[in-house]
């Protein structure tokens, strides 16, 4: 099928490229020429591992293309994807912007039959106005289909999530349509869940919402934990070989952070609000993972006394690994109260190597902690799971280390002369 994908950013561009894997031609269309040059040239500006593989293969299989006519290959694709930004303002509520933007071309483009599939994030109710809106600018109804047709992908296992989902969600109001999104998946084995347009809107939320539930969850037993002594990694491996359960985002830490969480449970718990639902729980969510990096600089606090003036090395930008993403990033927050305690910031991350605000970057995890007093790990890369510990050692001036992320054996580094901090262990 031809296909055009509307917006090339993270959403556009894993879906184009696993389409285009699938054999379908795709055309990534964006108005700013600058990305699209740079796609054009081999240059893909996000880090997703095999993305950029995926990308080159299938150009040079004929089937992906890139372009900033997009009234053009609107014309020319039956089938058209919107995958464009829907920013989270501070209430919770949408910036829809680029979605206007996408509505009024379409509105002067629009000559045959399109099948629209909305990929982006946004609230519920939103695809039922899109629709709407549609009609009331003049698109006869029968030009048209709307579907919602959330993505649930994970940074840095985006591709393979895609091709491997564990569920398909189509939103829609004709047969015909969900019939499309099932040709374009055929290849895909995964359960279908079909719905409304504002179902689909519900369940990507929903599903959203609950795995931030759990780490809140397990942040807040790890908090139990500290008070009497118990090992949380203890309390979390038993929980998760309860099938009702299960074992993942039990991992207790410095909390979530990323484009997807912070955004969505607001915007959640706005489009409650604005139907008079009280969201006590996602607001207890948000408290709890608000609070938690907090926690963890009192204990570092405790340890040195006063942070005014003391050199500390974070490990980690990313808001996960694999990914290098930093909206919304537990180190962003936790350097942010570093520096206002008035320390010294050094940092390393495999793959950020720009960051505001201003500190110290480093391009060698040892190079970043020569002379400091405290090392942080702050995002759970591999990398940070096979350190020479006695090295560190040696070239720390103080032995703390803070476990944000739960990922160190503590005797190993206690082996080493190091002090331990985790979160709720032993």
């Amino acid at each position: 099928m031809k296909i055009c994908v509307i917006g090339t950013g993270y959403v556009g561009l894993t879906t184009g490229a696993v389409l285009a894997d699938l054999g379908h031609e795709l055309y990534c269309v964006d108005k700013n020429k600058l990305i699209i040059e740079k796609l054009i040239e081999g240059e893909i500006p996000i880090y997703e591992p095999g993305l950029k593989e995926l990308i080159v293969r299938n150009k040079k299989r004929g089937l992906f293309h890139f372009s900033t006519d997009i009234q053009r290959v609107i014309k020319e694709c039956p089938i058209l994807y919107i995958t464009v930004g829907t920013p989270t303002k501070e209430d919770g509520s949408q910036n829809l912007t680029a979605i206007n933007e996408v509505i009024d071309t379409l509105v002067q483009t629009i000559t045959s039959h399109k099948t629209i599939i909305i990929k982006s994030t946004v609230l519920p109710g939103t695809n039922e106005w899109i629709h709407q809106t549609l009609i009331e600018k003049g698109i006869d109804s029968r030009m048209f289909d709307v579907v919602s047709n959330p993505e649930f992908l994970r940074e840095g296992n985006a591709v393979f999530d895609m091709m491997n989902p564990d569920k398909i969600v189509v939103g829609g109001k004709s047969p015909q349509s969900i019939k499309i999104i099932q040709t374009l998946y055929e290849k895909l084995q995964a359960p279908y869940i079909i719905t409304s347009l504002t179902g689909a809107e519900m369940i990507k939320y929903a599903n959203n919402a609950l795995l931030a539930t759990k780490i809140s969850f397990i942040n807040e037993i790890a908090r139990i934990c500290d008070a009497y002594n118990v090992e949380v990694t203890h309390i979390a491996k038993a929980l998760g070989t309860d099938n009702r359960i299960g074992p993942y985002f039990l991992n207790a830490g410095l909390g979530y952070g990323g484009s997807c969480f912070p955004k969505d449970i607001r915007a959640l718990e706005y489009a409650a609000k604005r139907r008079n639902v009280n969201p006590e729980m996602l607001r207890a969510v948000q408290n709890v993972n608000d609070s938690q990096i907090d926690l963890y600089i009192d204990k570092l606090t405790n340890q040195l006394t006063n942070l005014d003036g003391k050199k500390i090395t974070v490990w980690g930008l990313a808001f996960k690994p694999d990914t290098d993403d930093i909206r919304e990033s537990r180190s962003l927050l936790l350097i942010e109260k570093l520096l206002e305690r008035g320390t010294e910031v050094h940092a390393y991350d495999p793959i950020v190597n720009s960051f505001e605000p201003a500190i110290t970057i480093h391009h060698d995890m040892y190079e970043a902690i020569k002379g400091a007093d405290a090392l942080i790990i702050a995002t759970e890369w591999n990398q940070f799971k096979t350190v020479d510990w006695k090295k560190v050692n040696e070239l720390m001036k103080g032995n703390i280390l803070v476990d944000g992320r739960n990922i160190i054996d503590p005797k190993v580094v206690r082996k080493h002369q190091l002090q331990y901090i985790g979160v709720a262990r032993q």
